[in-house]
C-alpha cells in the first residue's frame, strides 16, 4: 500500500510500504476512506515530538471501512463504516476504567501516528478496536464523522470542559486556527455570555466570527490585555482557552484571566513556558493541561446526527489521498491558503449523506 512516512524532522514522503497485518487478536484492518491533517503533525515534523520514530506513518484521525479483524474482536465486522479516533483505549487499565483513554497504560492512548504506524495511509491496523473505534450511522456523511477523530472533542475536553465554561462567560480562546475554531464551536454549546477570540492574522478571525465569536482581536496591531481588560472593566475573563501551543500564548492567557478563572490549554508546547506564580500565587486562578480522552465523541456524534452540530465548514481544501503531500504544503502554508483542514479522500470518495440518499432513491426507482 501507500502511506505518508516520516522520515525525521522536516523530512516525509508518499511511499511504497508493506500492508498492515493483524498482530493482536484485538486488532482491526481498516480501510481509510477519508483522512486529515493535524496541526500535531506538523509539529512532529518540526521535531518537536521526539518519540516520533523515523519511518512512522504519520496521522491519527480517519474515517474508514473495516476489512478484518482479529478474533477478539466481537462488535465490529467487515463491511462496517467506523470513525477511528485518534486516542486508542485497551479499556482495561485504571485510567480507561475511569474514562481517562488519553492516559491508557495498556498500550494504549495517542499511539497512532506517534508510537505506531497512523492513518495517512491506505490501510491502518487499530489496536484494541472495539475499544478505540465508533461505529457510524448512516445518516452521518464521512467528512462530518472526520473532525470528531480529534480537534472537536479536543476542544471541548480539554478546553471547554477543562475550562468549565458556563452559561453568560466572558472567554477568550487564544488562536484561531483549528482548534481555536473548535472551542469556539463547542463553547456555544454553554451559551457564553461573549466569546473572544485572539490571533495574529486577520483571515482567521474572520473564520472566527463565522465561526460563532462575538468579539475578535488581532493582537499584532493591538494590546491584547489592554483590551481585554476594557471589555471585563478591569476584571479580566472568566475562561481563557490557550489553543496555539507557544510560550507567548499561554503567557497572555494567565495575563488576561480575572481571579477565581480558569485558564485551559489545548496547544501542543514544544518549548518551555513561563509560569508567572509572582503573580498567580494569589489570584486563585485554575490551570489545567491535557491531552484529550475523546470520552465525549459518543455525543458529538449524536449532536450532529440531530443537526445540532455541523463540522463541515473546517473542511476548506480537498485532495485525493494519493496527493497528501501536496496537502502537507496547503495545510502548512495556511497563512496564505487559508485553509482550515484538509480532507484527504479515497478513491472512490464518499459522497455527502444528502448524495447517498439520493443515490438510494435513485436505485429504488430502478
Amino acid at each position: 500500500m501507500n502511506a505518508l512516512v516520516f522520515h525525521g524532522p522536516g523530512q516525509r514522503s508518499w511511499d511504497s510500504v508493506p500492508d498492515p497485518a493483524i498482530t493482536a487478536e484485538t486488532d482491526a484492518i481498516v480501510r481509510i476512506d477519508s483522512s486529515t491533517i493535524c496541526g500535531t503533525d506538523l509539529h512532529i515534523l518540526k521535531g518537536d515530538v521526539p518519540e516520533v520514530e523515523p519511518g512512522t506513518i504519520l496521522g491519527h484521525e480517519a474515517v474508514g471501512t473495516i476489512v478484518e479483524t482479529g478474533n477478539a474482536v466481537t462488535t465490529l465486522q467487515e463491511g462496517d463504516r467506523v470513525l477511528v479516533s485518534c486516542i486508542t483505549s485497551c479499556g482495561r487499565c485504571r485510567f480507561c476504567r475511569e474514562g481517562h483513554y488519553g492516559l491508557c497504560t495498556g498500550g494504549g492512548g495517542w499511539i497512532l501516528g506517534h508510537l505506531i504506524n497512523g492513518l495517512q495511509a491506505e490501510y491502518a491496523r487499530v489496536p484494541f478496536a472495539d475499544t478505540s473505534v465508533h461505529k457510524l450511522p448512516p445518516q452521518i456523511a464521512n467528512e462530518q464523522a472526520l473532525f470528531l477523530a480529534d480537534i472537536l472533542p479536543t476542544s471541548y475536553e480539554v478546553g471547554v470542559l477543562n475550562g468549565r465554561v458556563a452559561p453568560g462567560d466572558t472567554i477568550a480562546i487564544v488562536g484561531a486556527g483549528p482548534i481555536g475554531l473548535a472551542a469556539v464551536m463547542t463553547a456555544r454549546l454553554f451559551t457564553p455570555g461573549r466569546i473572544v477570540d485572539l490571533d495574529v492574522a486577520d483571515a482567521r478571525l474572520e473564520h472566527a466570527q463565522a465561526f460563532g465569536a462575538d468579539i475578535v482581536i488581532n493582537n499584532a496591531s493591538t494590546d491584547p490585555i489592554a483590551e481585554i481588560m476594557e471589555l471585563t472593566n478591569g476584571l479580566g475573563v472568566d475562561v481563557a482557552i490557550e489553543a496555539v501551543g507557544i510560550p507567548d500564548t499561554f503567557e497572555l492567557c494567565t495575563e488576561i484571566v480575572r481571579p477565581g478563572g480558569h485558564v485551559a490549554n489545548v496547544g501542543v508546547h514544544g518549548a518551555p513556558a513561563t509560569l508567572h506564580l509572582e503573580k498567580l500565587w494569589i489570584k486563585d486562578v485554575t490551570i489545567t493541561t491535557g491531552l484529550v480522552d475523546t470520552s465525549t465523541t459518543p455525543r458529538l456524534l449524536e449532536l450532529i446526527a440531530n443537526g445540532r452540530l455541523d463540522p463541515t465548514p473546517f473542511a476548506t481544501h480537498h485532495f485525493e489521498l494519493a496527493d497528501t503531500e501536496q496537502a502537507y504544503e496547503t495545510f502548512a502554508d495556511a497563512a496564505s491558503t487559508n485553509a482550515l483542514k484538509v480532507v484527504l479522500s479515497a478513491d472512490p470518495a464518499q459522497p455527502p449523506a444528502s448524495e447517498q440518499d439520493s443515490v438510494t432513491l435513485a436505485g429504488a426507482a430502478v
